[in-house]
């Protein structure tokens, strides 16, 4: 089976267990195999491919926000700009549109790319909408229950809403067998990374790696 090393800056595991300088992730089809100093694992697997990335690389995020920024919201479409802009819809200006499960579907498969763009590998639920439940599972974002709606208006912005240790989708990356589930965002990581991520948001999100396969690269 084809290895591939992430490597960053610095790797935050989770759950908080210690930052690895010049950390990495060694993943092996959908799962991490190790974790730790780059230059361990490099030596360890030779044959490896390596990708680089900047900054911290980090566990995926769950957003709290699934049935409201998936079936609450409608997403437009790029041809729609023009009338409807580019940011989702919600309130009076959703219940405008005459909506089909089409286009739910649709919209819910636009609000994925969407989150996964700020690193989002998980998603709270329920959804109870089939299309946008089955966009969901097309994707390969995990859907986890939730036992209240969460306070404060949804947002794609995990680390706006939650600090970093609380954004991360469980277990932590040195967890074994992990699936492998990791974001990489744009951030310093000399010092205080957990205030720069949330200082700089998801939207710093250059990579998301979902079940070992590269989803989002920031272009």
């Amino acid at each position: 089976m084809a290895l591939t090393i992430h490597r960053a800056d610095l790797l935050l595991p989770g759950a908080g267990r210690a930052p690895v300088p010049d950390g990495a992730v060694l993943v092996a089809g959908d799962s991490i195999e190790a974790v730790g100093p780059y230059e361990e694992l490099a030596a360890a697997h030779p044959a490896a491919r390596v990708r680089r990335w900047p900054g911290v690389l980090t566990p995926g995020l769950r957003n709290p926000y699934g049935p409201e920024l998936l079936e609450r919201a409608y997403h437009p479409d790029p041809r729609e700009a023009d009338e409807l802009g580019t940011g989702p819809l919600t309130g009076a200006a959703l219940a405008a549109l005459e909506m089909t499960e089409s286009r739910w579907g649709a919209s819910a498969r636009r609000g994925v790319r969407a989150m996964l763009a700020h690193g989002t590998v998980a998603v709270a639920g329920p959804l109870r909408r089939t299309a946008v439940a089955d966009a969901v599972a097309r994707s390969g974002l995990g859907i986890e229950p939730r036992a209240t709606a969460p306070p404060g208006p949804p947002t794609l912005d995990v680390f706006a809403a939650l600090p970093p240790e609380e954004a991360f989708a469980l277990p932590p990356l040195d967890f074994e067998g992990r699936q492998a589930d990791f974001a990489v965002f744009d951030v310093p990581a000399a010092t205080a990374p957990y205030t720069a991520l949330t200082q700089a948001g998801a939207a710093s999100c250059v990579a998301t790696i979902l079940d070992g396969r590269l989803v989002h690269r920031r272009a």
